[in-house]
């Protein structure tokens, strides 16, 4: 009876002990838990946990973004203007037909060949690039640099006497260039003059002009003013509007000298000539 009396005595003493220490650990888990939830918590402010649990800092993304046109004319304005100061040629003109002739720099010829205004061979001794045009695989002038790409359209334009009457015009008159290039046989595409003129409108090129010319005249409307046009709002594609106003993807780019369907908010577009 003693026996079994200090047997039960022992037995209460090794559960009393075991008890206490299992809430002793559970104690130190839910500090441990607590603890990491706060330092997950102060890490959210600042970057985003992994799943290993090292924060990788977050970046904040840049707000606003340039069109394609934007990013051509802030690349080769100061060319276009020095070559305006040296060949008595509008900044104006120049970036517009680059930005027509080269697809605003992202053309093939510009792309690989630093070609910007469509320049073929005709007697050229450097380098070469073959490309479609009106014939099959043309010979186009290759340029290590954009900027010989500009000097050597100034040239182009200087020295060939079908041009001289251009200079007898305003270095302001971008209208009358843009009707010139076309009379002299620059191109044959009879809405040439509009599209270069919708471009330096729409992108208030003239400003080039100005500077270089030291003076803040207002600039020259157009018939461009005149002909039926859609300023761009949130949600407009090419594709609505050419279901809107019944013309093609395609008739709507030509148009307006796009090569592909980016618009932007506030952008004038030409749907119609009168």
């Amino acid at each position: 009876m003693k026996f079994s009396l200090r047997l039960i005595m022992i037995l209460i003493v090794a559960l009393t002990l075991a008890s206490c220490g299992g809430k002793k650990r559970i104690v130190t888990k839910k500090k441990n838990a607590k603890s990491k939830t706060e330092r997950v918590v102060r890490d959210h402010r600042t970057s985003i946990p992994t799943d290993e649990g090292s924060p990788v800092v977050t970046t904040p993304r840049p707000s606003g973004n340039l069109s394609v046109n934007e990013i051509y004319i802030a690349t080769y304005s100061e060319i276009a203007k020095n070559n305006m100061r040296t060949h008595k040629i509008p900044a104006s003109i120049t970036l517009a037909q680059g930005i027509l002739e080269s697809g605003s720099g992202r053309g093939r010829l510009a792309v690989e060949a630093n070609n910007h205004f469509g320049i073929k061979c005709h007697g050229w001794t450097g380098e070469k690039i073959h490309h479609d045009d009106d014939a099959s695989q043309e010979c186009f002038r290759k340029y290590k640099h954009a900027e010989q790409s500009f000097e050597d359209h100034s040239e182009f334009l200087t020295s060939r006497g079908r041009y001289s009457k251009l200079f007898q015009l305003d270095i302001d008159d971008y209208q009358g260039w843009a009707k010139g290039l076309r009379a002299a046989g620059y191109a044959t595409d009879r809405k040439y003059p509009d599209k270069l003129i919708s471009l330096i409108e729409r992108f208030q090129l003239y400003q080039f002009d100005q500077e270089v010319l030291g003076t803040k005249s207002k600039p020259r409307r157009s018939e461009v003013a005149s002909q039926l046009t859609h300023k761009v709002v949130k949600g407009d594609t090419m594709y609505s509007l050419s279901k809107r106003y019944n013309l093609s993807v395609d008739e709507l780019q030509k148009l307006n000298g796009m090569n592909n369907n980016d618009l932007q908010i506030g952008q004038i577009l030409i749907i119609k000539d009168n």
